[in-house]
């Protein structure tokens, strides 16, 4: 049985890691659990949502698969961080070691991300970049063992490509198929490059807050 981590810890956003879930839960052959610094709820960084980490970071030993999803806590961490302290001791037995959005931001901490391309929310690219990555606008990136996703929506995506390299593209095509993933958004403006300036700066300053 393939093990799968999914990191929650105090202010993560819900999509970052329920995106991965949804792709991964029905994997045959796949044990998919929520972990988190103590076992137990964990919020949200709305307040309003709340997952159940039914491990702790202090019970698990090794994982096949890690996945940290972003959230509004990752400003102001440093390696005493009990998630970077977990990616740092269970990257060494995974086989595949995962980020969504700011969740590469605790993989650069953890010392993981030096000299590699990885992505993020584009409104991190240069926190990324300050800790040692070299921030790309590609949607999902992987590089050795490593996948790193853009903001948030491309958790999905980032877990079709974790699927694929776990079972092959057909096992990723039928659940592609399965949880009906065939996206035509409203709008065309889900990356910076495609809005006018006043748009991105609007964005840009709610992520540079003191929250984040």
């Amino acid at each position: 049985m393939t093990t799968v981590g999914l990191v929650l810890y105090p202010r993560f956003t819900a999509l970052d890691i329920v995106g991965p879930f949804q792709t991964l839960v029905d994997v045959p052959g796949l044990d998919v659990f929520f972990v988190a610094a103590d076992q137990g709820p964990v919020v949200d960084h709305t307040g309003r949502l709340t997952l159940e980490a039914t491990h702790s970071f202090a019970e698990i030993e090794a994982l096949d698969v890690l996945v940290v999803p972003g959230g509004l806590a990752d400003r102001g961490i440093d390696r005493s961080d009990p998630v970077v302290q977990f990616v740092e001791r269970i990257h060494p037995t995974t086989t595949w070691t995962t980020s969504v959005c700011t969740g590469s931001i605790y993989l650069a901490h953890a010392g993981i991300l030096d000299g590699l391309t990885a992505t993020t929310h584009w409104a991190s690219h240069d926190r990324l970049r300050a800790l040692g990555a070299v921030p790309t606008e590609q949607r999902v990136v992987t590089q050795g063992k490593i996948i790193t996703a853009a903001g948030v929506s491309s958790g999905i995506d980032m877990g079709l490509v974790l699927v694929a390299a776990l079972q092959g593209e057909e096992m990723a095509r039928v659940i592609q198929l399965a949880i009906e993933y065939d996206p035509h958004p409203p709008f065309d403006a889900g990356a910076p490059s495609k809005v006018a300036p006043e748009f991105r700066d609007l964005v840009a300053g709610i992520f540079s807050g003191p929250d984040r």
